[in-house]
């Protein structure tokens, strides 16, 4: 058995790679060309190739159900939330309760969170998120139908389209193209 390690898995959007130990996944690196590795390799310099486990195959095999734009509730992957600040688990875990074609301001969650004024805080939580994806930080949105940023590889234009294929951005689900007054 491989308590811990990581791998890369072919997804409709390109090479991701996943990072695990015994106590959860500890990171997920969206595709980002011959790069995804080497990212990978950098950020768990202390983890080794390896097969997944069945538990971590089961997160990845929902991973690609969901680039596929299959519904797929990714709610049971294990993480583990060692690393991140108490706020950025706090932000992380707020994001993770987003549903698949749905989308959230930052300032929501901040107020969500006690904390109304703190929405660009949440913005640099969901930047430093380690599960993009599992924790669908894409999910997130800025005030007046702004898009946001996106710290992963190719940036507002991965996130615009990973809420494409979750089926986000028809306009009555997404408040990025809603009507104004």
């Amino acid at each position: 058995m491989n308590d811990s390690g990581l791998a890369l898995f072919e997804t409709p959007i390109g090479t991701c790679g996943i990072a695990w130990r015994a106590t959860g996944l500890v990171g997920l690196q969206l595709p980002d060309g011959c790069a995804t590795l080497r990212r990978l390799e950098y950020r768990f310099s202390d983890l080794a190739a390896a097969a997944p486990p069945l538990w971590v195959q089961e997160a990845i095999d929902a991973v690609v159900a969901l680039l596929s734009g299959k519904p797929a509730d990714l709610g049971f992957v294990r993480l583990d939330f060692s690393g991140p600040s108490e706020f950025d688990v706090a932000v992380l875990r707020a994001a993770r309760a987003i549903p698949p074609g749905q989308t959230v301001t930052y300032g929501a969650i901040a107020a969500q969170l006690g904390e109304p004024k703190a929405g660009q805080a949440v913005g640099r939580a969901l930047g430093r998120n380690p599960w993009p994806i599992v924790v669908p930080c894409h999910r997130v949105t800025g005030a007046g139908g702004r898009a946001g940023g996106f710290s992963a590889p190719g940036g507002t234009a991965t996130k615009l389209k990973l809420l494409e294929i979750e089926g986000a951005l028809a306009a009555e689900t997404l408040p990025l193209f809603a009507e104004r007054d």
